[in-house]
């Protein structure tokens, strides 16, 4: 098929997806069209990559111009959008402390990194992370937010990943280390193919779950067919990225999701705990014996080879200090990440490929290069912390908490072999928006405020009785203002 044509068809096929998915119950603020494109823009290629913008300096220091002044729009609009919503953007940021230190410590280390100036602006990416899962929890309905961000996005990058890897192979196709070809699609690896697919894929699921089970849901029948064609393209991005790490942590999460929202499993906080140890277990021994090979190959050594763990065994002692680190994001462009290149090709290492070598495969390794056991200790801090919110949240609400919990516990898997926890990861950003998600319930900030019908949909009604389904679902939290509002409305006139 023509290229052209093909990429027509994508276009209506994606039009199409979004005809059926839309969703006037509920209006949600304009203001999610700026995590939707940060979020959009990191899942797949920076801005100057799509229009070839010329590159001058180095690269890995000065960065492009244009990718900082497109984000840097982004960032002063979501914060000016906080402002606005400065009431419950307080809250939360008081409330999700542990956040508030880790990124603190990370600001200060910028004054003992070898390159104060790039870890600076990092920095101020990595707030913007932050302001993007703040944008989703403030919303006016958080839980229908995230759905409907996550879906618009997936519904865009997964068929034109589709489109990419088949009729345009010169941008959706590339070659490993080692020379055997890979499919990108709309992004630059084919690990970050599966893991945008994974992070996007975890929320269709939980939506399919939803309608599946909620049967009174508006236009039901094309929303679940719209969101079940976006899982089927999901999964086929799966066995087309071949990402195993990706894959595993889909697997892990799904379970999570599915297996959280049965009847034996809420209310029962133990039995909550027990399901996610076993899980991380099972998952962790699972990879320690049987996934050395992945690593291996993806850094272009024979899979008889262990791979990670030499790595590992060289970036260790490579760190200039055990304690707070090389300095935020600093690592990989100081001398001691050179000195853990050379001892790797020393190992047998092919020179070319561990020349691009920019990550240490393991998100707490990473940090620990970049900030010492501390950084280790704060980011294991906001796992646990986050986690434990969750949990609380799960008791409140079970089905939104489900997904939160599962991104934690996928974020912590992840990590294992990959650096999860970096500026503008799809992984790291879902990991805050599941912590400030879940604060958000347990704070009463979720459902505290009925969310605006739009205009033309169904309001309540005194003489039916009865409450939109999602209106009545997403504020079950604070029940006893529906209450109080519902006797007021039946009261006689005085």
């Amino acid at each position: 098929m023509n290229p052209t044509v093909a990429s027509a068809i994508c276009a209506l096929g994606i039009a199409g997806l979004l005809y059926l998915d839309r969703e006037k119950t509920v209006k949600v603020s304009y203001a999610l069209w700026i995590p939707g494109l940060w979020i959009g823009i990191v899942g797949s290629r920076p801005v100057s990559q799509w229009f070839g913008f010329q590159q001058p300096g180095n690269l890995g220091l000065d960065g492009s111009p244009a990718d900082a002044a497109v984000f840097g729009v982004l960032l002063v609009m979501g914060i000016g959008v906080l402002i606005l919503r400065r009431s419950r953007t307080r809250t939360l940021l008081f409330a999700n402390w542990p956040i508030l230190i880790y990124f603190l410590f990370c600001f200060v280390s910028i004054m003992w990194s070898s390159h104060p100036d790039v870890s600076f602006k990092r920095w101020t990416k990595a707030i913007g992370d932050l302001v993007m899962a703040l944008l989703i929890a403030t919303d006016r309905a958080p839980a229908i937010a995230l759905r409907r961000l996550v879906s618009r996005v997936g519904m865009v990058l997964l068929p034109a990943s589709v489109l990419f890897i088949f009729y345009y192979g010169d941008l959706g196709r590339g070659y490993t280390s080692d020379g055997l070809q890979m499919n990108t699609g709309l992004t630059t690896n084919k690990n970050s193919l599966g893991l945008i697919v994974l992070v996007v894929s975890l929320v269709v699921l939980w939506n399919v779950r939803f309608l599946f089970i909620h049967k009174d849901e508006p236009n039901r029948v094309r929303r679940l067919a719209a969101q079940g064609i976006l899982l089927a393209f999901g999964l086929a991005l799966f066995y087309w990225a071949d990402c195993s790490t990706c894959k595993a942590c889909f697997i892990l999460g799904s379970l999570l999701i599915l297996i959280l929202n049965l009847h034996a499993f809420r209310g029962r906080p133990s039995r909550v705990h027990a399901f996610c140890l076993a899980m991380l277990l099972i998952a962790g021994i699972a990879l320690s014996f049987g996934g050395q090979a992945q690593v291996a190959n993806a850094l272009g050594r024979q899979s008889h080879l262990s791979g990670r763990t030499e790595i590992w065994a060289a970036l260790i002692p490579a760190a200039s200090n055990a304690i707070v680190g090389d300095g935020f994001e600093s690592f990989w462009n100081s001398t001691n990440a050179d000195a853990a290149r050379e001892t790797l090709v020393e190992g047998g290492f092919s020179p070319l490929v561990i020349k691009g070598l920019q990550e240490a495969h393991n998100g707490y390794l990473e940090i620990y290069l970049q900030l010492g056991f501390t950084g280790v200790c704060l980011i294991s801090f906001v796992m646990i912390s986050g986690y434990r919110r969750a949990c609380r949240a799960y008791r409140r609400d079970p089905e939104l908490a489900g997904l939160f919990i599962a991104y934690v516990v996928v974020a912590a898997f992840y990590s294992i072999t990959e650096a999860g926890f970096r500026t503008m990861i799809p992984s790291w950003i879902f990991l805050l928006t599941a912590v400030v998600g879940a604060t958000a319930v347990t704070t009463g900030l979720t459902g505290r405020e009925n969310p605006i019908p739009a205009s033309g949909s169904a309001e309540l009604n005194p003489k039916k009785k009865t409450v939109p389904a999602a209106w009545q679902r997403w504020n079950s939290l604070d029940r006893s203002v529906a209450l109080a509002t519902e006797r007021r409305t039946k009261s006689p006139k005085r």
